[in-house]
């Protein structure tokens, strides 16, 4: 890839894909992102089974960036990220966690796994608004590695 692509890839929009199994959660989610003005394509998955099955179907336009829940029925955010690791098309891809697990288990096999960063949630103050504000001006100025081959 020449610097002239990166360019051009670094200019297109980022899909936000979320990895979420609870409905209220999701639209909170939606809700914070349009409270924020923060227009980028959104792609849910229900688990991480759905989510991998999703990636390797195509469904999931590149670039992107995956914000994932830890506590999911079939395949856990945990497992999912253990798998996307050894993926060769998204062993790079850019995930945050997002999810109610305070769990210091959770927090240190999430880091071990390549995360880009651990929230809770918590719709109730200003904490989730700043991490939509986080992910917005984060695509804004990243350069995300190309897609594996």
């Amino acid at each position: 890839m020449n610097v002239k692509d990166t360019k051009a890839l670094a200019k297109s929009p980022i899909n936000l894909f979320v990895v979420e199994d609870d409905d209220i959660d999701f639209a909170n989610i939606i809700r914070c992102l349009k409270r924020r003005n923060i227009n980028n394509k959104v792609i849910r998955a229900s688990d991480g089974q759905q989510a991998l099955d999703m990636l390797d179907a195509g469904d999931v336009e590149w670039p992107f960036i995956i914000l994932l829940d830890i506590q999911m029925p079939r395949l856990t955010g945990i497992e999912m990220l253990a798998k996307l690791r050894n993926h060769a098309h998204y062993a790079n891809a850019v995930v945050f966690v997002f999810t109610t697990s305070e769990d210091e288990k959770d927090i240190e096999a999430s880091y071990q796994s390549g995360i880009a960063g651990y929230f809770l949630k918590d719709y109730s103050g200003d904490d989730f608004f700043r991490l939509a504000d986080l992910l917005k001006h984060y695509w804004q100025i990243v350069h995300l590695p190309e897609r594996g081959s």
